[in-house]
């Protein structure tokens, strides 16, 4: 740092390079006169860099001179101005702005020494960069005695490094102390920062109960506090408050209002107060148009939402694609599809990229109220529009091919996929590999499975069980144990489906032990009972002669209330009846109301 010191020239003087313990401080020198502060005697710094030589060069272009400063205060001779900037042109530079502070408190001593604004900010300004916050409440006290709580950014400055810092109980003292609006204002906006709304919602209610009056920044933030959870309800009495003391209400405090207001499902108020918005002058933004479509569109509002969508697209302020994925769901859930190709279709038109959930969405959504061939549809139109799937959509059409039974259109979407880079989709493995199940591919499942694990993308039970139930169709019972091993080993924990297939897998080939044990681990794991579960038991159960099994299996289904169709009742009537067990046979008669409804055993 150089400090410029009147008319005193003096020529460079070599000396052998022994580190010095004294501060030094780099100066130019112009006048003769010297302040103070400085000692008419100097030495001259040594340098530390590596450099060879040990004596600094007469014939440098930039001759370095340094005077050696005493840490005590200048004379009274000094004026208090010249302390002032003395200590901020000090603590300009981190090699001499502690010297700065030490200048300070010193000074602070003098009855005759005020500091300015700049003086006392600079103080501030160290004092939070080195973290010296026991220091702080001892300087406060500085700002009040000096007048200088009313000046916003010293004060604003040291509230919000303490919250930031997480100094929260030091925060508390100092508004204790300043009880200034823009103190408070600066103390909400870092609760807010911190997305510590409760806090800022405490703030606001310490400040009107120490009869500090709010600004326009304190109505800000608190009402930013209510909007963020979700406190419509005091967002607007915040709102309406600052409106009755005479404040103007910006852009950003109607879009607060607007969006909380549509997000606890009074989008009809968001709207009136966005259209007196408009009528008093303030300027309407992008965010203001979505949070509207999208709290019409959230309640099935179709037409004031389209009517607010075609009018921002006028303006040019629809850049959330937000807004056009809740239009979607809009026309999904009010029965009108085919309008989300027209939403996709503007969005193309407006130069923004359909994302994956909307076109997801739009597929899924002529699945539900349309059909699986209309889907397939309008996922060709999706493409011929330029739109690029992601995994999810992928996902989607691939199940889409395979339940119409197009396993061509099916394997080319999943190669599409892959060469994309989405290769880690577990459901659109599990969708290739059931697909495999069903047209009686298991080799070509099993390599899939390989594929799969290679990528790193780990197998679900929905994996499993699609590779269980076709290698159980084929009473493959070396694989489906070698299958229900790797399932345990990965971690992955089997559901109904999964035991139904095991078990159906060894009633076929007659193995009744294993499916009464397979059975056991269901039960005891806490699995419920269905009708599927339940026919495969009967039959194992009859065929393996165990009428004790039987009976208890039934009683078990009767306290669950599994429901029964006509052949799974006559199948366990006639074990019971085969048994010879007439009394059980009567019991199980009454108890699932096989004659009411016209079910007979023959006997």
């Amino acid at each position: 740092m150089a400090i410029s010191i009147p008319d005193w020239s003096i020529s460079p003087v070599r000396c052998h390079r022994t580190p010095s313990i004294t501060l030094i401080i780099s100066i130019s020198i112009t006048r003769t006169s010297v302040p103070p502060w400085i000692h008419r005697s100097f030495i001259v710094g040594c340098s530390h860099s590596r450099s060879s030589s040990p004596l600094l060069e007469e014939e440098s272009s930039q001759e370095i001179r340094i005077i050696k400063i005493r840490r005590n205060l200048p004379s009274e001779a000094t004026s208090v101005d010249e302390l002032n900037k003395l200590i901020c042109k000090l603590s300009k530079d981190s090699r001499t702005e502690a010297l700065a502070f030490e200048y300070y408190k010193k000074a602070r001593e003098e009855k005759a020494f005020r500091p300015e604004p700049r003086t006392l900010k600079r103080m501030v300004r160290y004092l939070t960069k080195t973290k010296q916050w026991a220091l702080i409440p001892a300087f406060s006290e500085d700002l009040v005695i000096f007048d200088v709580v009313g000046e916003n950014s010293t004060c604003s400055t040291l509230i919000s490094s303490c919250i930031r810092s997480r100094k929260f109980n030091l925060a508390e003292s100092l508004l204790a102390i300043f009880k200034s609006a823009s103190a408070y204002a600066s103390a909400m906006k870092g609760y807010n920062w911190l997305h510590m709304y409760s806090s800022t919602i405490t703030a606001y209610e310490k400040m009107r109960v120490a009869g500090v009056d709010p600004d326009s920044g304190c109505y800000r933030r608190v009402m930013e506090a209510y909007w963020k959870t979700g406190d419509a309800e005091r967002t607007l009495s915040v709102f309406l408050e600052l409106r009755r003391h005479g404040l103007n209400p910006t852009t950003q405090t109607y879009l607060m209002l607007c969006d909380s207001l549509g997000r606890s499902g009074r989008a009809a108020e968001a709207l009136n107060f966005f259209r007196e918005m408009t009528q008093t002058g303030v300027a309407a933004d992008a965010s203001i148009y979505s949070s509207l479509i999208c709290s019409f569109a959230g309640i099935g509002e179709a037409k004031t939402a389209e009517d607010l969508f075609h009018e921002a697209k006028e303006k040019g302020m629809l850049k959330d694609p937000v807004v056009f994925q809740k239009l979607v769901r809009m026309y999904v859930d009010v029965g009108t599809v085919e309008k989300t190709l027209r939403a996709v279709k503007a969005m193309v038109e407006m130069g923004m990229e359909a994302t994956d959930c909307v076109l997801c969405a739009v597929i899924n959504g002529f699945v539900k109220k349309r059909t699986l061939r209309a889907a397939a549809k309008a996922h060709e139109e999706l493409i011929a529009m330029g739109c690029r799937p992601g995994q999810v959509t992928y996902a989607s059409i691939i199940n889409v091919y395979s339940r119409l039974g197009l396993y061509a259109e099916a394997e080319r979407a999943f190669s599409d996929m892959l060469g994309r880079g989405y290769d880690k989709c577990v459901v659109a493995y599990s969708n290739m590999i059931s697909m495999y199940g069903k047209t009686g591919r298991p080799r070509e499942a099993m390599r899939l499975l390989a594929k799969m694990k290679e990528k790193g993308c780990e197998p679900n039970v929905w994996v499993y069980n699609s590779l269980l139930d076709m290698h159980g169709r084929a009473m493959n019972l070396r694989q489906v144990g070698k299958l229900w091993k790797e399932m345990k080993r990965r971690g992955v924990e089997p559901d109904r489906v999964s035991y139904t297939s095991v078990i159906g897998a060894y009633g076929k080939a007659r193995e009744f032990e294993e499916c009464v044990r397979y059975y056991e681990e269901f039960r005891g794991n806490g699995g419920k009972i269905d009708r599927a579960m339940a026919g495969i038991m009967v039959g194992a159960m009859s065929k393996g002669n165990r009428v004790d099994g039987l009976i208890r299996l039934l009683q078990d289904m009767k306290a669950e209330g599994t429901e029964m169709d006509v052949r799974l009742y006559k199948s366990a009537g006639n074990s019971l009846r085969d048994a010879g067990l007439w009394g059980q046979l009567r019991w199980f008669e009454e108890s699932f109301g096989g004659v009411e409804r016209g079910w007979k055993v023959d006997r």
